[in-house]
């Protein structure tokens, strides 16, 4: 009798996180603590002054006793009065940071994209949209991959889209499930391709430029590659997710993305539908348009962020559950409105968890600010001294999975960008690699792996909003993530042997 052949199951992220949080509290008491000096530096960006506090490269030095040894202390199991210990990274992960980043700030605004979409998916308003564009594109189905997918892109590469692709994902999953495809390719359509095109910017306020400026070189130069590049992955991503799109399509059996599929699928089963789209479902949706719009202005404009997004989102989601209440979409009350913003947060907040717990290993790590005694900083300094070892072409591609590694432990563009290219800068000009070529290691390394660490914060709110833990996500995206790399390592290396300027 043949014995069944036993699935193995991906562990659940929480327990992925616990072992990498262990791995760094080992570390620690292997690798000695290193701090930098710093200062601020200044450059011009869209017409206005910006200034980073930024790491000067030969300040380097280890924390020493009063014997002269390197310290390594190693993180205790538990630490009393607010310090890290290990059994302390869920709590203090999650209070780091402040509103305007990583964790408790991003926490907070995924808990509220969550709410407001619950507010808008109560006044049914969405999915009477989603049987309306059934209806209408019959036959033409296959269109909203391609055009999805390099809107989300644009998004990504003109303003630095990221964290906003979780909401765009609550709408549009349930759309691609009800077209007959899965989970894994919304996600694909919004958050990949968000950070394709912020990975291939030529303009991202919150990467490229800061990476420019930092390194001392004119911000937005460049441009002409970096359009090219985009142009190029921005067509990988579209074909690679068609050809999956149409593959499930023919066969959903082969979708990895199974459970969240069924869900979505018993939802749009058990919603009261009918074909009629009301005024007061048609007010709902131009509120949700007006309100990305009222966004985008903000983040080009005004340099809107998370606080700022956040509320704005909130906004949305208050003035569709004031609108289907006046209506009674769904026969909504003023108690709906609660109920519906309670009901969405309850749903990220598996995602908005993992965002704090994953701020736990840089925190047992001594954090990631350059200025004050770390492990990380002797990791990125002694990551930095290799990269003058080699060629100049193998110069600049290790500068590239440099930078790719240490997307892992810093997610946010501005933060790796402060951190890393005073160090990389520098060091490109001894190993013969143009600050451009170094930028565009940066950039490609620190957006195309934010698509599969668990880290991210974006990444992970999107998997919340698809109902797919990451070991799932982790199992289907890793080839498409070879596929990248290779992409982006024939682009740096192609960069660097052209003397990229």
């Amino acid at each position: 009798m043949k014995k069944e052949k036993k699935e193995i199951k991906m562990p659940h992220t929480f327990v992925i996180v616990f072992f990498v949080v262990l791995a760094a509290a080992v570390l620690t008491y292997f690798i000695p603590k290193g701090t930098f000096e710093t200062k601020d530096v200044t450059y011009v960006h869209q017409g206005q002054e910006q200034t980073k506090t930024v790491l000067i490269p030969d300040s380097f030095s280890y924390v020493k006793d009063d014997e002269g040894n390197a310290v390594r202390e190693g993180v205790s199991l538990f630490e009393p009065f607010g310090e890290a210990g290990f059994l302390n990274y869920v709590f203090e992960g999650l209070v780091s940071g402040s509103k305007w980043g990583s964790a408790v700030g991003v926490v907070a605004f995924i808990l509220i994209i969550g709410g407001a979409f619950g507010i808008i998916m109560r006044t049914k308003a969405i999915d009477q949209g989603i049987l309306s564009i059934i209806d209408k594109t019959k036959g033409r189905e296959v269109l909203i991959i391609p055009l999805m997918f390099v809107l989300f892109s644009l998004g990504g590469a003109i303003f630095g889209m990221g964290e906003e692709a979780i909401a765009f994902a609550m709408i549009l999953i349930p759309l691609v499930v009800a077209l007959g495809y899965d989970a894994i390719t919304g996600v694909m359509i919004t958050y990949v391709a968000t950070q394709i095109g912020f990975a291939t910017s030529w303009m991202n306020p919150f990467g490229v430029a800061i990476a420019q400026g930092v390194s001392g070189i004119p911000v937005l130069s460049g441009a002409p590659f970096r359009i090219v590049m985009w142009i190029v992955f921005t067509l990988v991503g579209v074909l690679y997710t068609m050809w999956y799109a149409n593959r499930i399509r023919k066969d959903p059996s082969k979708s990895l993305s199974t459970e969240s599929n069924q869900y979505f699928k018993d939802y749009n089963k058990n919603q009261e539908l009918d074909s009629r789209f009301s005024l007061g479902h048609g007010l709902v949706v131009i509120t949700l348009f007006a309100g990305v719009g009222w966004i985008i202005w903000g983040v080009i404009k005004d340099a809107y962020y998370i606080p700022e997004i956040a509320t704005q989102f909130f906004t949305i989601g208050l003035v569709a559950g004031i609108i289907g209440v006046i209506f009674k979409l769904n026969n909504m009350t003023v108690n709906d409105i609660a109920e519906g913003f309670t009901d969405g947060a309850k749903d990220l907040l598996p995602a908005a968890l993992v965002v704090g717990m994953a701020k736990g290993i840089v925190i047992i790590l001594g954090g990631d600010a350059a200025g004050e005694p770390s492990v990380l900083n002797t990791l990125l300094y002694s990551a930095g001294n290799v990269v003058d070892d080699f060629p100049q072409a193998v110069s600049a591609w290790f500068m590239f999975l440099f930078q790719s590694v240490f997307n892992f432990f810093v997610v946010s563009g501005s933060g790796q960008a402060a951190l890393t290219m005073p160090l990389m800068a520098p060091l490109a000009d001894i190993a013969g690699v143009t600050r451009q070529v170094a930028v565009l290691a940066f950039q490609l390394g620190d957006g195309l792996t934010n698509i599969i660490v668990p880290t991210s914060a974006a990444l992970m709110g999107t998997l919340g909003a698809a109902r797919m833990d990451w070991g799932t996500w982790f199992k289907f995206i890793i080839k498409f993530q070879l596929v990248l790399f290779a992409l982006a390592s024939i682009f740096v290396i192609t960069a660097s042997l052209m003397n990229f300027q």
